[in-house]
C-alpha cells in the first residue's frame, strides 16, 4: 500500500516527459519496429544502437499484445518501473532496519529523490521517461535483495527449520538476467555490486579484506585490458567522444566532484560503525557501495582521460555504478530521517516531505519550463491552436500530421538546447527523418563509431542554417536529400512556410 501510494506521489512530483532527453532516443526505434516504413532517411541513427538490448522489441511486443497505444504502454511501464524500484527499496530497507519509521523514511526519501542527478554522470536515479535503464534499475536492486537473502538467510526458513537460500539465489540471478536483457552495461555494474556484497559479507575477515581488494584490482586490470585491446579511433570519432564531457573527470565542475565524494563519506559513517546484531545487511551494503564507488573513481581516473589514444573505457562510463551508490546513500539518509527525526509524528512527515517534494518540483519546472508537467497520452494529438504548451513540440506534432512520411528535415543541430525546447526529440514526436543532431545523435555515434563521418556531415550541413541565405541552404541540403527545414521564427527566408508559431516555422525547399 505504501509503495503504491509513493509511486503515484513520485509521478506527481517528478512529472512525466516521454519524448524528452534519452526517452526521445529510445522511442523512435520502438516506433520503427511497430511501423517499418518510418524514418526512411538516416535510419541508422534510429535502429541498431540498442542492438545489445531487448528493450525496444519488448516494448513493441507489449503494444501488439495489449492493443494499447504506445504512449499508454510507456506510461504504464513507467509507473510499473517506479513501483518495482520502490518495492525493491522497501525489501532492502526491511533487511537493514527493524523499525517501520526507518523503512518508511528510506523508501519515501527515494520516492522524493527519484530524479536526483548522480554527480556529473548525466544519469538520474530514475528518469522521468522510459528507457532501458528504467527496467534495469529495479532488476539490479532486486538482485541485491536476492543476494542478501542468499548470503544472510537466517530470516528465510524452510519448513524443516533450515535456511532457505535457493529463493535468494534465484531472485539474484533473475534480477541480473533481467537487467542484462534490458541494459547489459548497467547489468555488468550490478553484477560487480553483487560480487562485492558477497565479499564484504564473508564470515572470514581475510576474505572480506582481500576479496574486496582483489575484486577492485580485477576491475582495474579488466579496464587496462580493454584499453590496450581497443581498436584505433578515427579523428572524427575522437571529435565526437570529446563532446561527452561527463565521461571525463577532468571535465567535471568542482561541485560535481563533491557528488562523488559526499556519498562515500556519508556511507563511511555506517560502514565504519560498530557492527551489532541485525546490522549486517546495512553495514554490508554501505561497505559494498564504498568499495564500488572508490573502484569506479580509480578506474575513471586512470583510463577515462581525454588524452588517451583510445576511449573505450571512457565509453563504458565506469562511474555509472554510482547509481547503486546513490540508492544505498538515499536509503541510509531516509532511514535516519524517519527513525531519528520524524519518528511517529505525522505532521513532521507531512512538512518535511512536502518541502522536499516542492524542491524537486521546482527543479523539474526549471528543467522543462515550457512543457507540461505531466505529458500524458494524447497530449500532442489535439488542435495546435488550443494547446498552450511547448511550441517546439507543437511544431513537431504538426509535422507528423501534415508532412509526407518520407519527408527529410534539417534544423539547427543544437536544437535541443534552445530556450523553450526542453530537449524534446524531433524524431520521437514528428516521426520523420532528420539530419543528425549534435547531442543525442552524437551519443548514438559513440556506440556506433561507423556513423561518425555521417554525423559530422550533418553538423556541417546544419551549421549556420539560421543565418545563411536561401541559395546556400539549397546548395548544402539538396544533395543530401533534404526537402524540409525547421527554422526559428525570426529567420529570414523566401521558402514557403506551411506552419509558423511563436518559436519556429516549418518550410519546404523549392
Amino acid at each position: 500500500m505504501l509503495v503504491t501510494a509513493l509511486t503515484f506521489f513520485a509521478l506527481l512530483v517528478h512529472g512525466y516527459h516521454p519524448y524528452a532527453e534519452d526517452g526521445g532516443v529510445y522511442l523512435p526505434e520502438i516506433k520503427r519496429l511497430l511501423d517499418p516504413g518510418l524514418y526512411p532517411h538516416g535510419a541508422e541513427f534510429v535502429v541498431g544502437h540498442l542492438r545489445y538490448s531487448l528493450f525496444a522489441p519488448v516494448m513493441a511486443g507489449l503494444v501488439r499484445a495489449s492493443n494499447f497505444s504506445l504512449e499508454m504502454v510507456l506510461l504504464l511501464v513507467h509507473l510499473a518501473t517506479f513501483w518495482t524500484t520502490l518495492f525493491a527499496a522497501w525489501l532492502l530497507a526491511a533487511r537493514c532496519y527493524a523499525s517501520r519509521e526507518a523503512r518508511g523514511g528510506a523508501v519515501a526519501l527515494l520516492a522524493v529523490w527519484m530524479t536526483l542527478p548522480i554527480a556529473g554522470t548525466s544519469l538520474m536515479l530514475m528518469d522521468p521517461y522510459v528507457t532501458a535503464r528504467s527496467l534495469s534499475t529495479p532488476c539490479v536492486l532486486l538482485a541485491l535483495v536476492g543476494a542478501l537473502r542468499f548470503l544472510l538467510p537466517q530470516f528465510e526458513m524452510e519448513e524443516d527449520g533450515r535456511p532457505d537460500r535457493r529463493r535468494g539465489l534465484a531472485l539474484c540471478c533473475a534480477g541480473l538476467v533481467g537487467a542484462g536483457m534490458m541494459h547489459p552495461l548497467m547489468a555488468a555494474y550490478g553484477l560487480g555490486a553483487v560480487l562485492l556484497l558477497g565479499a564484504v559479507l564473508s564470515r572470514s575477515r581475510r576474505v572480506r579484506v582481500w576479496g574486496t581488494v582483489v575484486l577492485g584490482l580485477t576491475a582495474a586490470a579488466m579496464a587496462a585490458g580493454v584499453q590496450l585491446s581497443a581498436p584505433p579511433e578515427s579523428a572524427v570519432y575522437q571529435r565526437v567522444v570529446l563532446t561527452r564531457d561527463y565521461w571525463f573527470l577532468s571535465q567535471w565542475h568542482w561541485y560535481e566532484l563533491i557528488g562523488l565524494i559526499a556519498p562515500v563519506v556519508i556511507l563511511s559513517v555506517v560502514a565504519m560503525g560498530q557492527r551489532r546484531e541485525g546490522d549486517a545487511a546495512r553495514v554490508a551494503l554501505a561497505r559494498m557501495a564504498i568499495a564500488a564507488g572508490v573502484t569506479a573513481i580509480v578506474v575513471a581516473t586512470l583510463f577515462a582521460r581525454t588524452s588517451m589514444a583510445t576511449h573505450l573505457v571512457a565509453r563504458m562510463q565506469p562511474l555509472r555504478i554510482f547509481q547503486v551508490v546513490y540508492v544505498v546513500m538515499t536509503l541510509v539518509l531516509g532511514a535516519v530521517l524517519g527513525s531519528r527525526v520524524l519518528q511517529r509524528r505525522p505532521m513532521r512527515w507531512v512538512v518535511v516531505f512536502s518541502t522536499l517534494a516542492a524542491v524537486m518540483v521546482v527543479a523539474e519546472r526549471r528543467t522543462f519550463p515550457a512543457s507540461k508537467h505531466l505529458e500524458l497520452p494524447g497530449a500532442l494529438s489535439g488542435d495546435d491552436s488550443a494547446d498552450p504548451g511547448n511550441p517546439y513540440q507543437r511544431a513537431f506534432a504538426w509535422i507528423g500530421r501534415n508532412t509526407p512520411r518520407d519527408a527529410f528535415f534539417a534544423m539547427d543541430a543544437q536544437y535541443i538546447t534552445k530556450l523553450g525546447e526542453d530537449a524534446q526529440s524531433f524524431r520521437a514526436i514528428a516521426e520523420r527523418s532528420v539530419l543528425p543532431d549534435f547531442s543525442k545523435d552524437g551519443g548514438v555515434v559513440t556506440n556506433k563509431p561507423e556513423l561518425a563521418a555521417e554525423w559530422l556531415q550533418g553538423q556541417v550541413a546544419q551549421d549556420g542554417l539560421g543565418t545563411e541565405p536561401d541559395a546556400r541552404r539549397i546548395t548544402v541540403l539538396r544533395p543530401l536529400g533534404v526537402d524540409w527545414v525547421v527554422l526559428e521564427r525570426e529567420v529570414a527566408t523566401g521558402f514557403a512556410c506551411a506552419y509558423v508559431n511563436e518559436a519556429v516555422k516549418v518550410c519546404r525547399l523549392p
